[in-house]
């Protein structure tokens, strides 16, 4: 009888610790933050001041936690596979859907292992060129591809990724031949075009700005249909190569079966912390624009964007086995 009772005693106990766990607002300890890409590059940069604004609001740390390889695929792994109680996070850009018409098998299904919390930032590429590349527009650019076929390289990300698809369907649509080389990041696809490791790189702005305002790179055009703000001399891709344009945002995410007061919550800090003017500055003084969608608006972009995304892929030639 007295073990029947202790037993009884033990499971109240449990019980009621598991309430008080249940009832403690979130977040109540910190959260980490996986960032699929390497430090540096324009999703890292994105994640760290959005989610330090947010760690700023809700009194918790935010933890990145930089997960590069694969095109983003062995952070968005560690995410499907983690607990869905909120205290793991993704920042991914749109190549988390692009990647699922680029690899024949993921170890995760794109579309119902994730749920979208909101995009935090517009991207916009820009096409810059080496200093020793003896060009000054995209005309230029073309004509020597096409003297050079298969000679001219450019850095990327990872199969799929932004650098990867955006180049890909320019040099399709312009009809040259030129040579891919994956790096672990936009960060490192830009310090090798820097260096003069690759000869170009498409990235969104953020990432090669520093290298231009150095006179490192070369800027070339933008990927817009329309010139950007901040470089209003700059042409677009598409003044050239008529029909172009090929923009991304950053996403922030968390595992399916994350509860739904959570997501809300989380959906709620962000569009805080966007809406910031510290954080707006920051980020547009990058060519990163601010943005926010309700989780019901981010459901059906995600749906628009694995529609858009098949016919790009398509249009790459590119595929993973």
């Amino acid at each position: 009888m007295r073990t029947i009772r202790s037993l009884g005693t033990w499971a109240a106990l449990v019980l009621m610790a598991c309430a008080t766990a249940w009832a403690q607002p979130y977040p109540s300890r910190p959260v980490r933050v996986i960032i699929v890409f390497a430090p540096g590059g324009a999703t890292d940069i994105v994640g760290r001041i959005v989610f330090q604004k947010v760690g700023e609001q809700l009194g918790q740390q935010f933890i990145i936690d930089n997960r590069p390889g694969a095109g983003g695929t062995l952070g968005a792994a560690v995410v499907a596979k983690s607990p869905p109680d909120g205290y793991t996070l993704m920042v991914y850009s749109t190549t988390l859907i692009a990647n699922a018409h680029m690899y024949k098998k993921l170890p995760y299904d794109t579309m119902k292992d994730f749920i979208g919390l909101s995009p935090v930032a517009e991207l916009i590429g820009m096409l810059a060129v080496h200093p020793s590349m003896p060009v000054r527009s995209v005309k230029d650019l073309i004509t020597l591809a096409k003297k050079r076929p298969g000679e001219i390289s450019y850095g990327t990300a990872g199969v799929g990724a932004f650098q990867h698809l955006s180049t890909s369907l320019f040099a399709n649509m312009a009809g040259i031949d030129i040579v891919h080389v994956p790096y672990k990041g936009g960060g490192p696809a830009s310090v090798a075009a820097a260096g003069g490791e690759v000869q170009m790189v498409l990235t969104p702005i953020s990432e090669v700005l520093p290298h231009i305002k150095a006179k490192r790179l070369r800027p070339i055009a933008v990927s817009t249909d329309k010139r950007t703000a901040q470089f209003p001399e700059i042409p677009t891709i598409a003044e050239t190569v008529k029909g172009y344009e090929f923009s991304s945002w950053m996403g922030t995410f968390a595992p399916a079966g994350t509860p739904r007061a959570i997501v809300e919550k989380l959906n709620a800090e962000l569009k805080k912390a966007v809406a910031d003017p510290a954080v707006a500055a920051n980020l547009s003084s990058q060519s990163l624009i601010p943005m926010h969608m309700t989780l019901d608006e981010f459901a059906k972009e995600m749906q628009v964007q694995y529609e858009r995304y098949a016919k790009i892929v398509k249009i790459s030639g590119a595929r993973i086995n």
